[in-house]
């Protein structure tokens, strides 16, 4: 359903379906586009696409019961006060970290360089090849100040780094894949680790 304001609008730019809505305005489908994709369909409208393709007793025929529209301003006031009910009880996040100063330079080219990654998920190619760059720098940090030969770090969290730790001196001492090896982890370990 479209406004007058919006069929006015829509009158001066017939290009655009609604050029009202920030959304088509950047990437909303252009009128010709539109046909171009019905017309090998066989409809001549989306309304048409829609009232062929999609079952009747899924359809709702009324607008949507919504409360009206707010400005960012009142959502993020609304949510500060969602978020001030909550009451923590107990912290389940930093078993094994500990509050330090981290400087600066360290902050900016290590750990918000975004050059270790994009805007992907965690889990995608993209930026796992930037933390994988990341782990391979301190790594080497670490191998340069320690002057050992190997560091490890670990790719997610204190359980993998021990894992990797294990497999690591599992392979170094010829013991991988024998059935009588056995490693003992020391009692006080961090939970999270063990």
């Amino acid at each position: 359903m479209t406004s007058v304001r919006e069929r006015k609008m829509m009158a001066q730019t017939p290009d655009v379906l609604y050029p009202s809505h920030f959304a088509y305005r950047h990437i909303g489908p252009r009128r010709a586009d539109v046909h171009e994709m019905l017309e090998p369909l066989g409809y001549d409208s989306l309304d048409a696409f829609i009232d062929a393709v999609v079952p009747e007793e899924i359809r709702l025929r009324r607008p949507l019961a919504l409360p009206p529209g707010r400005s960012e301003r009142e959502v993020l006031q609304a949510l500060r006060g969602l978020a001030g009910m909550n009451r923590v009880f107990r912290s389940y996040i930093g078993m094994g970290y500990a509050g330090c100063f981290t400087p600066q330079v360290i902050q900016r080219n290590v750990l918000e360089n975004p050059g270790w990654y994009t805007a992907y998920t965690p889990y995608q190619a993209e930026i796992a090849q930037g933390r994988l760059e990341a782990l391979l720098n301190f790594q080497t940090v670490v191998s340069d100040l320690t002057g050992l030969e190997i560091a490890n770090a670990s790719l997610l969290d204190e359980a993998t780094a021990a894992a990797e730790a294990m497999n690591l001196s599992l392979a170094v001492s010829g013991a991988e894949g024998r059935r009588d090896s056995s490693l003992h982890c020391e009692a006080g370990l961090n939970p999270k680790g063990g």
